[in-house]
């Protein structure tokens, strides 16, 4: 790691040019008994990836890294931290762009300026013989420099330049998150979801509004009215309120 990237001590960093993929890395650090604060940031990576083995397109100058936790917490409670990081991310990103400009969190694990993602993010599990997390992996995409085309994405993309942030680097952005990412995360740890998702609906993209969710199979629609209390989304569909564990969010079409 650069000197001129100081993180907090949790963090232990490893920085490399090119990789498959970090959160690849990580889990294979963490089958070797890596440290919990294991950092893996490369400039490019190979092989990114996000939801469901969906690719993440990787040039450099943008933000690519996976930090290793150790969170002991059953499997489905670590989860919740998707929504810790996204909350940190968009902290971050709001800090670093103009005013006028709305940051917003997508459910499950997206951060959009405007309407546009600009990050995504993905946690990897591995649970030990008692059902308790052995490692938890947090993948992160940052858009810095570039941005895929959109006829490319299932998702309108940008990047933190194009939003008007033309001085943040990837390790300016790494930088800045790293604390605010722990501040959150010992929240998490010491006080439970319960203000991880507060504020994570403090900045929910199409809260109270209707939006359509593609599924494995079919789409359902409805209003986004909140989420559950392991972050499962609640969808409003006229008298009945449906749980939604997983699926792609996107803006009613009627």
């Amino acid at each position: 790691m650069d000197a001129a990237v100081p993180l907090p001590h949790f963090f232990r960093p490893i920085r490399l040019p090119r990789v498959g993929s970090t959160s690849d890395e990580a889990k294979r650090l963490a089958a070797l008994a890596a440290e919990e604060g294991t950092l893996v940031w490369a400039d490019e990576q190979t092989e990114g990836h996000g939801r469901l083995g969906r690719t993440w397109i990787s040039p450099s100058g943008n933000l690519y890294f996976s930090i290793l936790l150790r969170p002991a917490a059953p499997v489905a409670n670590a989860m919740q931290l998707t929504f810790a990081t996204a909350i940190a991310l968009a902290d971050v990103v709001a800090a670093v762009l103009p005013a006028t400009s709305r940051v917003g969190c997508k459910w499950p694990n997206d951060v959009l300026v405007d309407g546009k993602k600009v990050s995504g993010i993905l946690l990897e599990s591995q649970a030990n013989a008692d059902g308790l997390v052995d490692s938890l992996v947090v993948g992160i995409g940052v858009n810095i420099v570039s941005h895929p085309p959109p006829e490319t994405v299932m998702y309108e993309a940008t990047s933190l330049h194009a939003e008007g942030a033309g001085g943040e680097t990837a390790a300016s952005l790494l930088q800045r998150f790293c604390p605010v990412f722990l501040t959150w995360y010992e929240t998490w740890r010491r006080q439970g979801f319960d203000p991880i998702r507060a504020a994570w609906l403090g900045r929910a993209e199409k809260l109270h509004q209707p939006v359509e969710v593609r599924l494995d199979v079919g789409s359902v629609a409805g209003v986004f009215v909140g989420l559950d209390t392991n972050g499962a989304m609640l969808l409003q569909q006229g008298d009945r309120r449906r749980v939604i564990l997983a699926g792609d969010v996107f803006p009613a079409t009627t």
